[in-house]
């Protein structure tokens, strides 16, 4: 071996020995991990089963002092809640808890609704629901002027809630509502019938003044938000007088025979002989006896009625 070979491989084993003793030497700093995120700490979703009407009567109480221990409120400001569906009310207070409904006044009803958990408000729901709604009176002036003078003011209100406006695509309201304003419990289209007209106009007039967008994930207020966008304040105030005064004529046979009581009580006179009854004539009574009101083409003498 030649001496150039052997000064060739003592310098390389000699760098290797210098390049290991320079590793054991020179400190190589680990990178720092990432910061660790904290996150709050989130329970499970709320769930729910079908409300106990005696425990909502309990939570309720609060409730009273605008909406009436019974949900039907001496003020015509606060909806009426007698009669609602369970499902229904569940979902308002579960809108005003999270902030979802945040127009009229949802100020008042947000601190309330906090309060509830899911079960409560269902409970609260079902309380309402066992109770007897109410109904006023339709407003039947004549309409002086404008595109509708002569109709009795209720009689647009009643188109729209009956047949709607083809020409502008507004779907009849009994569609979603029903002929006698009792809504559908299974998509939780509410009651109407019976409604106080001024919170039915004023929730109107909310849906109508809804910015494009506003709740774009929730079908039910964009199908109100378009349909209202489409009336005036003429209909809006007609539809709302209309709703007010619907209800089932059954409730009127309830009343009558409420009156009647108190005269049956007293000895009554010899009555006349019943004049033949024709069984048409009787058919047609009992049948409109059974129709909602503003179920069918009212006759003039209905209109006291609403």
């Amino acid at each position: 071996m030649t001496p150039a070979r052997v000064l060739g491989i003592v310098g390389v084993a000699a760098l290797a020995v210098a390049a290991v003793a320079f590793a054991q030497t020179t400190v190589i700093p680990v990178p720092d991990n990432a910061p660790v995120e904290t996150a709050p700490l989130s329970s499970a979703p709320e769930t729910s089963t079908w409300g106990d009407a005696q425990k909502g009567a309990t939570l309720a109480g609060t409730c009273a002092a605008c909406h009436g221990l019974d949900g039907n409120p001496v003020d015509p400001q606060y909806p009426r809640l007698a009669g609602q569906s369970e499902r229904y009310i569940a979902q308002q207070l579960a809108a005003y808890r999270s902030g979802e409904r945040n127009t009229g006044m949802a100020a008042i009803m947000m601190p309330f609704a906090q309060m509830l958990s899911a079960q409560d408000s269902r409970d609260v729901g079902a309380h309402f629901a066992t109770q007897t709604g109410g109904a006023g009176v339709a407003d039947d002036s004549v309409i002086a002027s404008g595109p509708h003078a002569g109709k009795r003011f209720f009689e647009l209100g009643q188109q729209l809630y009956l047949g709607g406006d083809p020409e502008r695509g507004l779907p009849a309201c009994l569609a979603c509502h029903g002929p006698d304003g009792a809504g559908n419990p299974g998509p939780a289209y509410p009651r109407v019938a019976g409604q106080y007209s001024d919170y039915s106009k004023r929730r109107l007039e909310e849906y109508r003044a809804a910015a494009p967008g506003t709740l774009a994930d929730n079908p039910h207020f964009q199908t109100m938000a378009t349909i209202a966008g489409k009336l005036s304040d003429e209909e809006i105030g007609s539809l709302s007088s209309y709703l007010q005064g619907l209800h089932p004529r059954a409730l009127d046979a309830l009343a009558s025979a409420a009156t009647a009581a108190p005269a049956a009580a007293a000895p009554a006179a010899a009555a006349p002989a019943a004049a033949p009854t024709d069984p048409s004539a009787a058919q047609t009574a009992a049948e409109s006896s059974s129709h909602p009101l503003g179920g069918q083409p009212q006759s003039p003498g209905d209109d006291k009625a609403q």
